[in-house]
């Protein structure tokens, strides 16, 4: 499958787009201008970009708390998010959602999800919908390592697998559930072998490689919409801790520094400066933009009005 230069350099955008939005958010933190917690998803932009970007606007996703990615790659507009993480009425979910329950219905994106493995029976649900109504469109669900061992898995698998469901199960593998490693956690070293439990495909992937991660989603969408779910696990690594409150006395340095060495921001920069013979002047263009773009968000967010009280109970039950 050949990929274009313009769907490469917009993959390179967005996964500049969401390490400038992460690094801001971190900067945010620390000043104390966010309530509440965040988890970021530095060292992950590839798997969330990479499934994003080829999905259509009809399909759904559910992110997870570690969802920044993943809301950037299905076309969430950085302003609302960026509002929506300083608790501004102008956010996608008007300030009450913060970082780990960004939704925004317009895109397709039924939201993060606090809970580990929640978002798991929300897309069995959401695709029972397109099944039903007969729409072309999948649903993803992006869940971690540490939700493939909670119940809310199997029961999701099974269930979809049943009724044959428009579904793809996407397994964002960053070695640890918090402090603990998936080596202790399972007695597997592929989570994507599960799968053949519930008589569904499954497939093991490279998720710092966005370019692979882009054209095995593109399939998998025309898979599941024939033959039903498919998991799909993709492996890469959180380089910052689990949270902003975390010390990291559970990993070696050493560790860390080896998976920098496979930063997928990196590693694709030079995938298309060395094989795509992409000017260094285009990619640093689109930087700067990325860049520009999250100063704007920012700027955005900080001018717009935070929530009145009278709207305190709104938005609690659908219309």
């Amino acid at each position: 499958m050949h990929l274009t230069n313009t769907v490469l350099l917009e993959l390179y955008s967005k996964m500049r787009q969401t390490r400038e939005f992460e690094e801001m958010a971190v900067k945010l933190f620390a000043q104390g201008k966010v309530h509440g917690t965040a988890h970021f998803c530095i060292g992950e932009e590839a798997a969330g970009i990479g499934v994003g970007h080829a999905l259509d606007q009809d399909d759904y996703i559910l992110q997870t708390h570690r969802g920044h990615h993943q809301a950037i790659g299905k076309g969430i507009n950085l302003n609302h998010m960026m509002a929506e993480l300083l608790g501004k009425e102008s956010g996608c979910c008007k300030g009450k959602g913060g970082s780990m329950h960004i939704a925004d219905f317009s895109v397709g994106s039924l939201g993060a999800n606090g809970i580990v493995g929640g978002g798991l029976p929300l897309s069995v649900g959401a695709a029972l919908t397109q099944q039903y109504l007969g729409k072309n469109a999948v649903t993803v669900c992006f869940f971690g390592d540490g939700a493939a061992n909670e119940g809310s898995f199997h029961e999701s698998l099974n269930l979809a697998s049943i009724w044959k469901l428009p579904v793809l199960f996407v397994c964002i593998n960053n070695q640890y559930g918090m402090s603990t490693h998936i080596s202790k956690s399972m007695n597997i070293d592929d989570i994507s072998i599960r799968a053949a439990s519930y008589n569904m495909k499954g497939l093991s992937l490279d998720g710092n490689d966005v370019v692979l991660v882009y054209k095995e989603t593109l399939k998998a969408k025309e898979y599941v919409k024939k033959h039903g779910p498919m998991l799909m696990v993709l492996h890469t690594y959180r380089l910052l801790g689990h949270s902003k409150s975390d010390a990291q006395v559970y990993r070696a340095k050493e560790e860390v520094k080896s998976w920098r060495k496979k930063d997928p921001i990196l590693l694709f920069r030079k995938y298309l400066l060395t094989e795509k013979k992409i000017p260094e002047t285009v990619l640093k263009q689109l930087e700067d933009q990325a860049a520009q773009d999250i100063l704007n968000a920012l700027a955005f967010a900080e001018s717009s009005p935070e929530p009145m009280a009278e709207k305190l109970f709104e938005d609690i039950f659908a219309d």
